[in-house]
């Protein structure tokens, strides 16, 4: 009962969303000590359905045809009615083969800058594709994150392509090659966004991240 019932409080902070900016330049961050959740993962690993599903939204993250085409931090707020307990941070999708040379240095300066000094930053969740498995450039930005000391975790989305036999057995490689590169600080999990698998576990660690330190975090600065 008790567990139902945090799980309806932590869905509820995810299902009052709202789009809040566009980022392009670090100087245009938010001037706020909300907390933040990034979202991060290549190109078409299924980064805009999952944000949308979880905050129970069709719209909310805008997913492109265009891989790579969104090339900018995307902020939303999380909270509940009127108020603002933090923000969901959809980074730009990575590995796209077809992007410009000067768009990948931008992204490269921008996230390095974002994810190495942003305070506000407590946590990071990536997408990959399950058939996939790590790639070098997700093997890269764990490296690049971990050395934070921040919690890591994955979603292995499309799970639903997959047998649940093969689908486990990814997810068991996928969570051994974590823990050699994180230590305590990653988690791994199975998500489909079409078929709602893994909703409510990473509904729980999300919102638990933001309750956590909305707890602690001081009021805005203006």
């Amino acid at each position: 009962m008790y567990l139902a019932s945090l799980l309806k409080v932590f869905m509820s902070i995810l299902h009052h969303s709202t789009f809040f900016t566009t980022v392009n330049h670090i100087k245009d961050l938010p001037k706020s000590n909300h907390p933040e959740i990034a979202f991060a993962g290549r190109s078409n690993a299924g980064k805009s359905s999952a944000i949308n599903v979880l905050c129970n939204e069709k719209r909310l993250a805008f997913s492109s045809n265009t891989p790579g085409r969104t090339q900018h931090i995307n902020y939303f707020t999380v909270g509940r009615r009127g108020e603002t307990f933090g923000y969901l941070v959809d980074l730009p999708g990575y590995g796209y083969a077809k992007t410009p040379m000067d768009v990948k240095n931008h992204w490269n300066e921008l996230l390095g800058i974002y994810m190495q000094e942003r305070d506000q930053l407590k946590g990071m969740v990536l997408m990959c594709d399950i058939r996939r498995g790590f790639t070098d450039l997700d093997v890269e930005m764990i490296n690049w994150f971990s050395p934070l000391a921040k919690p890591i975790h994955v979603l292995l989305t499309k799970c639903d392509k997959l047998s649940k036999n093969a689908a486990k057995q990814m997810l068991f490689a996928v969570e051994k090659q974590l823990k050699m590169m994180t230590g305590e600080w990653g988690t791994v999990q199975l998500f489909s966004s079409t078929n709602r698998v893994g909703l409510e576990e990473a509904t729980e660690v999300i919102a638990g991240w933001i309750e956590q330190h909305r707890i602690h975090a001081p009021s805005d600065a203006e």
